[in-house]
């Protein structure tokens, strides 16, 4: 029994060190494919990738959920739509995208510290309205309680609210093993794993595509993600705990596939938070928790439509 346990173990460990020589080779490939293209800033001693897109009056700043690889990619069909009238700003956070991989702690006031020093680095000034995914609601709302002036109105994207937070359960185990596939190469060997809805239902082209999947091999579970995911029953309670702040909101709901729970449980959540703003809206979408790459055309006219009514 000692040889067979022995045997399966060496086994193991074989693929796993075959599969990290052949993910170092298959990087060293595509370095020269991971480029960024917007621009890069220094902020709290890493360098994070600020995106900006059109001209306009109005400054719309995209915020990606938790563990987006690359929100530029991700957001590009939506934003796509609104940067012929608007300026569109994408904040990758540390870990995510082009931004570096970093040992900065992910407590909410750090991380909207950082999202705001690099849109001041980046000369893109409030006030902002905020289009944040999922996780980043919890940052948007923040930011909305302590700048408020630089907060015009918050359009979430299937967004988190506070209350999501206080009974989900989080398998840190199962997180942590992700990123172990990730560092180790094995989620190279995982078929379509790569394939995000971005990639499955946007406008993106065959040359973004190939860089979406390039990308999400280097960021994919990342320090910082962890980080985020630990501390984010913390962060939603000091948001619950400062109440809804006074801005301008407009929700689209998913169907509550792909977060967790199921749908009246997950749209519930965000009736409940909007249903005493005075100036709030909430519109339900037949789609899975990526709206933006399946309904894009649907939120970009509402939201349209909802920033010129401000």
């Amino acid at each position: 029994m000692a040889i067979i346990v022995s045997v399966i173990i060496a086994v193991f460990a074989c693929i796993i060190v075959a599969s990290y020589s052949n993910h170092q080779i298959q990087l060293s490939k595509e370095d020269e494919l991971f480029i960024p293209n917007g621009q890069v800033v220094e902020v709290n001693g890493h360098q994070m990738h600020v995106y900006i897109e059109g001209d306009g009056e109005e400054t719309l700043v995209f915020m990606s959920g938790g563990g987006t690889s690359s929100p530029v990619l991700d957001f590009k069909s939506l934003y796509s739509l609104l940067s012929d009238k608007y300026r569109i700003v994408v904040v990758e956070k540390a870990g995510y995208g082009f931004s570096e991989v970093t040992e900065s702690k992910r407590d909410i006031d750090t991380i909207l510290s950082e999202t705001r020093e690099a849109l001041l680095k980046s000369k893109v000034e409030g006030p902002y309205t905020l289009f944040p995914h999922s996780m980043s609601g919890i940052e948007a709302l923040h930011w909305a309680q302590v700048y408020p002036e630089e907060v015009k109105a918050i359009i979430g994207l299937d967004m988190a609210v506070p209350m999501a937070y206080k009974n989900y359960d989080i398998n840190m185990s199962l997180i942590r093993l992700g990123t172990f596939a990730a560092n180790t190469g094995l989620t190279r060997w995982i078929p379509n794993l790569s394939e995000s809805d971005a990639i499955k239902y946007g406008t993106l082209t065959d040359k973004e595509k190939e860089l979406y999947e390039v990308i999400f091999y280097r960021r994919t579970s990342t320090k910082n993600m962890i980080k985020e995911v630990d501390h984010v029953k913390e962060n939603a309670k000091k948001v619950e705990n400062a109440g809804i702040p006074n801005v301008p909101m407009l929700l689209f709901a998913s169907n509550g596939q792909r977060t967790g729970w199921d749908e009246k449980t997950w749209v519930g959540f965000q009736k409940d938070f909007i249903g005493d703003l005075e100036n709030g809206k909430l519109i339900e979408l037949n789609s899975s928790h990526y709206v933006q790459n399946i309904k894009y055309e649907r939120i970009a006219k509402d939201s349209e439509n909802f920033i010129e009514g401000l």
